[in-house]
Protein backbone atom coordinates (compact mmCIF):
# COMPACT_ATOMS: atom_id res chain seq x y z
CA UNK A 1 0.00 0.00 0.00
CA UNK A 2 2.63 2.54 1.08
CA UNK A 3 5.02 1.49 -1.71
CA UNK A 4 2.24 1.99 -4.27
CA UNK A 5 1.49 5.45 -2.92
CA UNK A 6 5.13 6.52 -2.95
CA UNK A 7 5.85 4.86 -6.30
CA UNK A 8 3.83 7.36 -8.33
CA UNK A 9 6.17 10.15 -9.56
CA UNK A 10 3.73 12.97 -8.79
CA UNK A 11 3.04 11.71 -5.29
CA UNK A 12 6.76 11.16 -4.74
CA UNK A 13 7.41 14.79 -5.69
CA UNK A 14 4.67 15.95 -3.33
CA UNK A 15 6.13 13.97 -0.44
CA UNK A 16 9.65 15.18 -1.21
CA UNK A 17 8.44 18.79 -1.08
CA UNK A 18 6.88 18.13 2.33
CA UNK A 19 10.20 16.79 3.63
CA UNK A 20 11.11 20.46 4.17
CA UNK A 21 8.89 20.29 7.25
CA UNK A 22 6.72 23.15 6.00
CA UNK A 23 2.96 22.89 5.58
CA UNK A 24 2.11 23.66 1.94
CA UNK A 25 -1.12 24.28 0.07
CA UNK A 26 -2.43 21.99 -2.67
CA UNK A 27 -1.60 24.71 -5.22
CA UNK A 28 1.99 24.92 -4.01
CA UNK A 29 2.31 21.13 -4.09
CA UNK A 30 0.83 20.97 -7.57
CA UNK A 31 3.55 23.38 -8.72
CA UNK A 32 6.23 21.24 -7.03
CA UNK A 33 4.91 18.10 -8.72
CA UNK A 34 4.29 19.70 -12.13
CA UNK A 35 0.61 18.76 -12.17
CA UNK A 36 -2.72 20.59 -12.09
CA UNK A 37 -4.30 21.55 -8.75
CA UNK A 38 -7.18 19.17 -9.47
CA UNK A 39 -4.79 16.25 -9.99
CA UNK A 40 -2.86 17.26 -6.87
CA UNK A 41 -6.06 17.19 -4.82
CA UNK A 42 -6.73 13.64 -6.00
CA UNK A 43 -3.21 12.53 -5.08
CA UNK A 44 -3.41 14.27 -1.70
CA UNK A 45 -6.65 12.47 -0.89
CA UNK A 46 -4.94 9.14 -1.53
CA UNK A 47 -1.90 10.12 0.55
CA UNK A 48 -4.14 11.22 3.42
CA UNK A 49 -6.16 7.99 3.25
CA UNK A 50 -2.85 6.11 3.38
CA UNK A 51 -1.79 7.94 6.54
CA UNK A 52 1.21 9.69 4.95
CA UNK A 53 -0.04 13.28 5.13
CA UNK A 54 -2.44 15.32 7.23
CA UNK A 55 -4.37 18.43 6.26
CA UNK A 56 -5.68 21.34 8.27
CA UNK A 57 -7.72 24.34 7.21
CA UNK A 58 -6.72 27.89 8.07
CA UNK A 59 -8.94 30.58 6.66
CA UNK A 60 -9.55 29.99 2.98
CA UNK A 61 -6.61 27.62 2.57
CA UNK A 62 -6.02 23.99 3.37
CA UNK A 63 -2.46 23.16 4.40
CA UNK A 64 -0.79 19.79 4.00
CA UNK A 65 2.13 18.34 5.98
CA UNK A 66 3.68 14.93 6.57
CA UNK A 67 1.77 12.87 9.11
CA UNK A 68 4.72 12.15 11.42
CA UNK A 69 8.45 11.80 11.95
CA UNK A 70 8.05 8.11 11.11
CA UNK A 71 6.78 8.96 7.63
CA UNK A 72 9.76 11.28 7.10
CA UNK A 73 12.16 8.51 8.21
CA UNK A 74 10.60 6.05 5.78
CA UNK A 75 10.88 8.54 2.92
CA UNK A 76 14.51 9.35 3.76
CA UNK A 77 15.31 5.62 3.83
CA UNK A 78 13.61 5.04 0.49
CA UNK A 79 15.65 7.87 -1.02
CA UNK A 80 18.73 5.97 0.12
CA UNK A 81 17.53 2.82 -1.62
CA UNK A 82 16.88 4.84 -4.77
CA UNK A 83 20.37 6.31 -4.62
CA UNK A 84 21.95 2.87 -4.23
CA UNK A 85 19.97 1.62 -7.22
CA UNK A 86 21.39 4.48 -9.29
CA UNK A 87 18.12 6.36 -9.79
CA UNK A 88 19.26 9.56 -8.09
CA UNK A 89 21.78 11.97 -9.56
CA UNK A 90 25.06 12.24 -7.69
CA UNK A 91 27.10 15.38 -7.08
CA UNK A 92 26.16 17.03 -10.37
CA UNK A 93 26.03 20.65 -9.25
CA UNK A 94 26.02 23.18 -6.42
CA UNK A 95 22.42 22.47 -5.39
CA UNK A 96 23.04 18.74 -4.99
CA UNK A 97 26.30 19.38 -3.13
CA UNK A 98 24.58 21.82 -0.78
CA UNK A 99 21.80 19.31 -0.07
CA UNK A 100 24.35 16.64 0.70
CA UNK A 101 26.29 18.87 3.06
CA UNK A 102 23.35 20.00 5.20
CA UNK A 103 19.58 19.92 4.76
CA UNK A 104 16.44 19.72 6.84
CA UNK A 105 14.88 16.26 7.05
CA UNK A 106 11.32 17.19 8.09
CA UNK A 107 12.41 18.88 11.34
CA UNK A 108 16.00 17.79 12.06
CA UNK A 109 19.46 18.12 10.54
CA UNK A 110 20.49 15.72 7.77
CA UNK A 111 23.31 15.35 5.28
CA UNK A 112 27.02 15.27 6.06
CA UNK A 113 26.54 17.70 8.96
CA UNK A 114 23.74 15.61 10.46
CA UNK A 115 25.84 12.45 10.32
CA UNK A 116 28.81 14.34 11.81
CA UNK A 117 26.67 15.44 14.77
CA UNK A 118 25.28 11.93 15.29
CA UNK A 119 28.73 10.33 15.29
CA UNK A 120 30.16 13.01 17.58
CA UNK A 121 27.39 12.49 20.15
CA UNK A 122 28.31 8.81 20.32
CA UNK A 123 32.05 9.53 20.40
CA UNK A 124 31.46 11.87 23.37
CA UNK A 125 29.33 9.19 25.12
CA UNK A 126 26.31 11.50 25.03
CA UNK A 127 24.41 8.80 23.14
CA UNK A 128 24.58 5.02 23.32
CA UNK A 129 22.83 2.31 21.36
CA UNK A 130 20.11 0.32 23.06
CA UNK A 131 18.05 -2.17 21.03
CA UNK A 132 19.60 -0.61 17.90
CA UNK A 133 18.27 2.86 18.72
CA UNK A 134 20.14 5.85 20.23
CA UNK A 135 19.56 6.58 23.91
CA UNK A 136 20.59 9.78 25.71
CA UNK A 137 23.09 9.07 28.50
CA UNK A 138 23.35 10.93 31.82
CA UNK A 139 26.35 12.83 30.47
CA UNK A 140 24.36 13.60 27.35
CA UNK A 141 21.49 14.95 29.43
CA UNK A 142 23.86 17.32 31.22
CA UNK A 143 25.35 18.46 27.90
CA UNK A 144 21.95 18.97 26.26
CA UNK A 145 20.67 20.99 29.23
CA UNK A 146 23.78 23.19 29.17
CA UNK A 147 23.19 23.72 25.44
CA UNK A 148 19.75 25.10 26.24
CA UNK A 149 17.54 22.06 25.60
CA UNK A 150 14.52 21.66 27.90
CA UNK A 151 14.62 17.89 28.37
CA UNK A 152 11.76 17.95 30.86
CA UNK A 153 9.46 19.35 28.20
CA UNK A 154 10.70 16.93 25.56
CA UNK A 155 10.18 13.93 27.82
CA UNK A 156 6.56 14.91 28.41
CA UNK A 157 5.91 14.59 24.69
CA UNK A 158 4.64 11.36 23.18
CA UNK A 159 7.33 11.60 20.49
CA UNK A 160 10.49 9.54 21.11
CA UNK A 161 13.39 11.54 22.49
CA UNK A 162 15.98 9.98 20.18
CA UNK A 163 15.55 8.15 16.89
CA UNK A 164 18.02 7.21 14.20
CA UNK A 165 17.14 8.17 10.64
CA UNK A 166 18.96 6.69 7.65
CA UNK A 167 20.49 9.55 5.70
CA UNK A 168 19.84 9.14 1.98
CA UNK A 169 22.99 10.92 0.77
CA UNK A 170 25.48 9.72 3.38
CA UNK A 171 23.76 6.31 3.72
CA UNK A 172 24.46 6.37 7.44
CA UNK A 173 22.40 7.54 10.41
CA UNK A 174 21.58 11.01 11.63
CA UNK A 175 19.59 12.02 14.72
CA UNK A 176 15.82 12.40 14.60
CA UNK A 177 13.25 12.39 17.42
CA UNK A 178 12.37 15.31 19.66
CA UNK A 179 16.02 15.81 20.63
CA UNK A 180 17.09 16.05 16.99
CA UNK A 181 14.33 18.61 16.43
CA UNK A 182 15.33 20.61 19.51
CA UNK A 183 19.01 20.68 18.54
CA UNK A 184 18.09 21.90 15.06
CA UNK A 185 15.95 24.69 16.55
CA UNK A 186 18.62 25.68 19.07
CA UNK A 187 21.35 25.93 16.44
CA UNK A 188 19.04 28.02 14.26
CA UNK A 189 18.20 30.33 17.18
CA UNK A 190 21.91 30.80 17.88
CA UNK A 191 22.40 31.93 14.31
CA UNK A 192 24.67 29.06 13.38
CA UNK A 193 22.65 28.27 10.27
CA UNK A 194 19.63 29.26 8.23
CA UNK A 195 17.34 27.47 5.83
CA UNK A 196 17.00 28.39 2.17
CA UNK A 197 13.54 29.80 1.53
CA UNK A 198 12.76 27.56 -1.44
CA UNK A 199 14.59 24.32 -0.71
CA UNK A 200 15.64 21.89 2.01
CA UNK A 201 19.19 23.27 1.99
CA UNK A 202 20.60 24.42 5.34
CA UNK A 203 23.50 26.88 5.14
CA UNK A 204 25.91 27.46 8.02
CA UNK A 205 27.33 30.90 8.70
CA UNK A 206 31.15 31.09 8.99
CA UNK A 207 30.88 31.44 12.77
CA UNK A 208 28.22 28.75 12.92
CA UNK A 209 30.40 26.35 10.97
CA UNK A 210 33.26 26.98 13.41
CA UNK A 211 31.03 26.50 16.47
CA UNK A 212 29.48 23.35 15.01
CA UNK A 213 32.85 21.80 14.24
CA UNK A 214 34.14 22.62 17.72
CA UNK A 215 31.09 21.10 19.42
CA UNK A 216 30.74 18.09 17.15
CA UNK A 217 34.37 17.26 16.44
CA UNK A 218 34.74 13.70 15.14
CA UNK A 219 37.71 11.72 13.87
CA UNK A 220 37.56 9.02 11.22
CA UNK A 221 38.69 6.48 13.81
CA UNK A 222 35.67 7.05 16.03
CA UNK A 223 33.00 7.52 13.36
CA UNK A 224 30.10 5.04 13.44
CA UNK A 225 29.19 2.54 10.71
Amino acid sequence: MVAALIGDPARANILTALMSGKALTATELASEAGITPQTASSHLARLEDGGLVVTRRQGRHKYVSLASDQVAAVLEGLMGLTARAGHLRTRTGPKEMALREARVCYNHLAGDRGVQMYDALFASAYLRLEHEEPVLTEAGAVWATEFGIDLGRLRKSRAPLCKSCLDWSERRSHLAGSLGRALFSQMSERGWMHRDANSRVVRFTPIGRQCFDQMFRISSETALD
